[in-house]
């Protein structure tokens, strides 16, 4: 690819030297041919670095962009043209003024096309229904994030991973509800918000994250969970949120929601039966010389004979391993120090049964 750009910018300078050179000529015909030459080299070359230069500072900006630009240019001119008509038949300005009139009016309407068609790219197929500014091609779809999601912190290691690649988008209607929250008198609420907005702002500081704000707002929709709900619909994205409860009404809705805690929950590592671990006894279990401990990532282990090792870590030998509502529950067994084999404590009042009492 960037060798095709390169051939492209070499063809592209030949021509601009070879045809300054030529008009050079053809328009000062008093200088010679050599000097023609290089003067026609030294302007076409600058012309030539000019538009390069100019092509390095859009190759920021995509096709999706550039046809947004083209829509609100066009917009633009119509609604220029339809004013400069109302202007001159309802004032009949002096010939004198009319040109740079309407020249100012055609400027000023041109950009006020591009910016409005800018700024409402997401929702301009509500508008027109056979226009939507998304590609056809590109089957990742965006992220919506809400409320909830800025409420846990871990969305910031999550963003910084970078596996979030596709484009974050904050709905404009809850950045105004944290605000409205953050200057409520209420101070549960208020620090709650407040937390948010710094959530937000790590988010937005972010480089390798696109993070962009949706002004698209649903008045008909009663709360927040509900515009986001719409709104995903709207523009076909999925939902990344800290709501358990989210996920029940998003089937009925018919949206894909991520959650961080499922999310959470995929990533925690396995473990396999009969696999000995060292881990911390850090309370009694609710058996009789049962212990608890956890793993770096939160995970609950009962071992059955760490009562006698509160506070030590010790050695256990894993039984089983069992999925719950809440994550992951490990059973193990603590070892004896210094039995032979590494045999492991057993107690007579209990039982592998009774382990999944818990």
């Amino acid at each position: 690819m960037s060798i095709s750009i390169s051939f492209i910018r070499i063809v592209f300078m030949c021509l601009t030297v070879l045809l300054t050179g030529t008009y050079l000529y053809s328009t000062a015909p008093f200088f010679s041919a050599p000097i023609s030459g290089l003067i026609g080299l030294g302007i076409g070359l600058g012309l030539s670095f000019a538009f390069i230069s100019v092509d390095r500072f859009v190759r920021r900006f995509n096709l999706r962009a550039f046809i947004i630009a083209l829509m609100g240019l066009f917009v633009g001119y119509l609604m220029g043209q339809a004013v400069i008509l109302i202007v001159d038949a309802a004032l009949q300005p002096a010939p004198e003024i009319t040109q740079p009139l309407n020249a100012a009016i055609l400027l000023f309407n041109t950009y006020l096309g591009m910016i409005f068609t800018a700024r409402a790219s997401e929702s301009l197929y509500v508008c027109i229904p056979f226009v939507k500014l998304t590609p056809t091609t590109n089957k990742k779809k965006d992220i919506i994030i809400d409320s909830s999601i800025l409420t846990d912190a871990r969305i910031i290691d999550l963003a910084a991973s970078g596996l979030l690649d596709q484009t974050l988008i904050m709905p404009r209607f809850i950045v105004n509800t944290l605000y409205e929250m953050d200057d409520d008198a209420d101070e549960s609420q208020r620090n709650r918000a407040h937390r948010s907005l710094e959530v937000l702002k790590k988010l937005e500081a972010l480089p390798q994250l696109k993070l962009r704000y949706s002004d698209v707002d649903i008045p008909e929709a009663k709360d927040n969970v509900n515009k986001v709900l719409r709104l995903a619909r709207l523009i076909d994205a999925n939902i990344l949120t800290a709501d358990i409860n989210r996920i029940q009404q998003s089937s009925v809705e018919g949206v894909t929601v991520i959650n961080i805690h499922s999310l959470s929950n995929a990533l925690k590592p396995m473990m396999q039966t009969g696999e000995t671990i060292n881990i911390k006894v850090q309370r009694y279990g609710k058996e009789p010389r049962q212990g608890v401990g956890y793993l770096e990532d939160g995970t609950m282990v009962v071992i059955n004979g760490g009562g006698n090792f509160i506070g030590e870590t010790i050695e256990v030998h894993v039984l089983s391993v069992k999925h719950t509502s809440s994550g992951r529950m490990i059973f193990s067994n603590a070892v004896e120090e210094g039995a032979e084999g590494h045999k492991p404590v057993t107690s007579a009042s209990s039982s592998p049964r009774d382990y999944f009492l818990v």
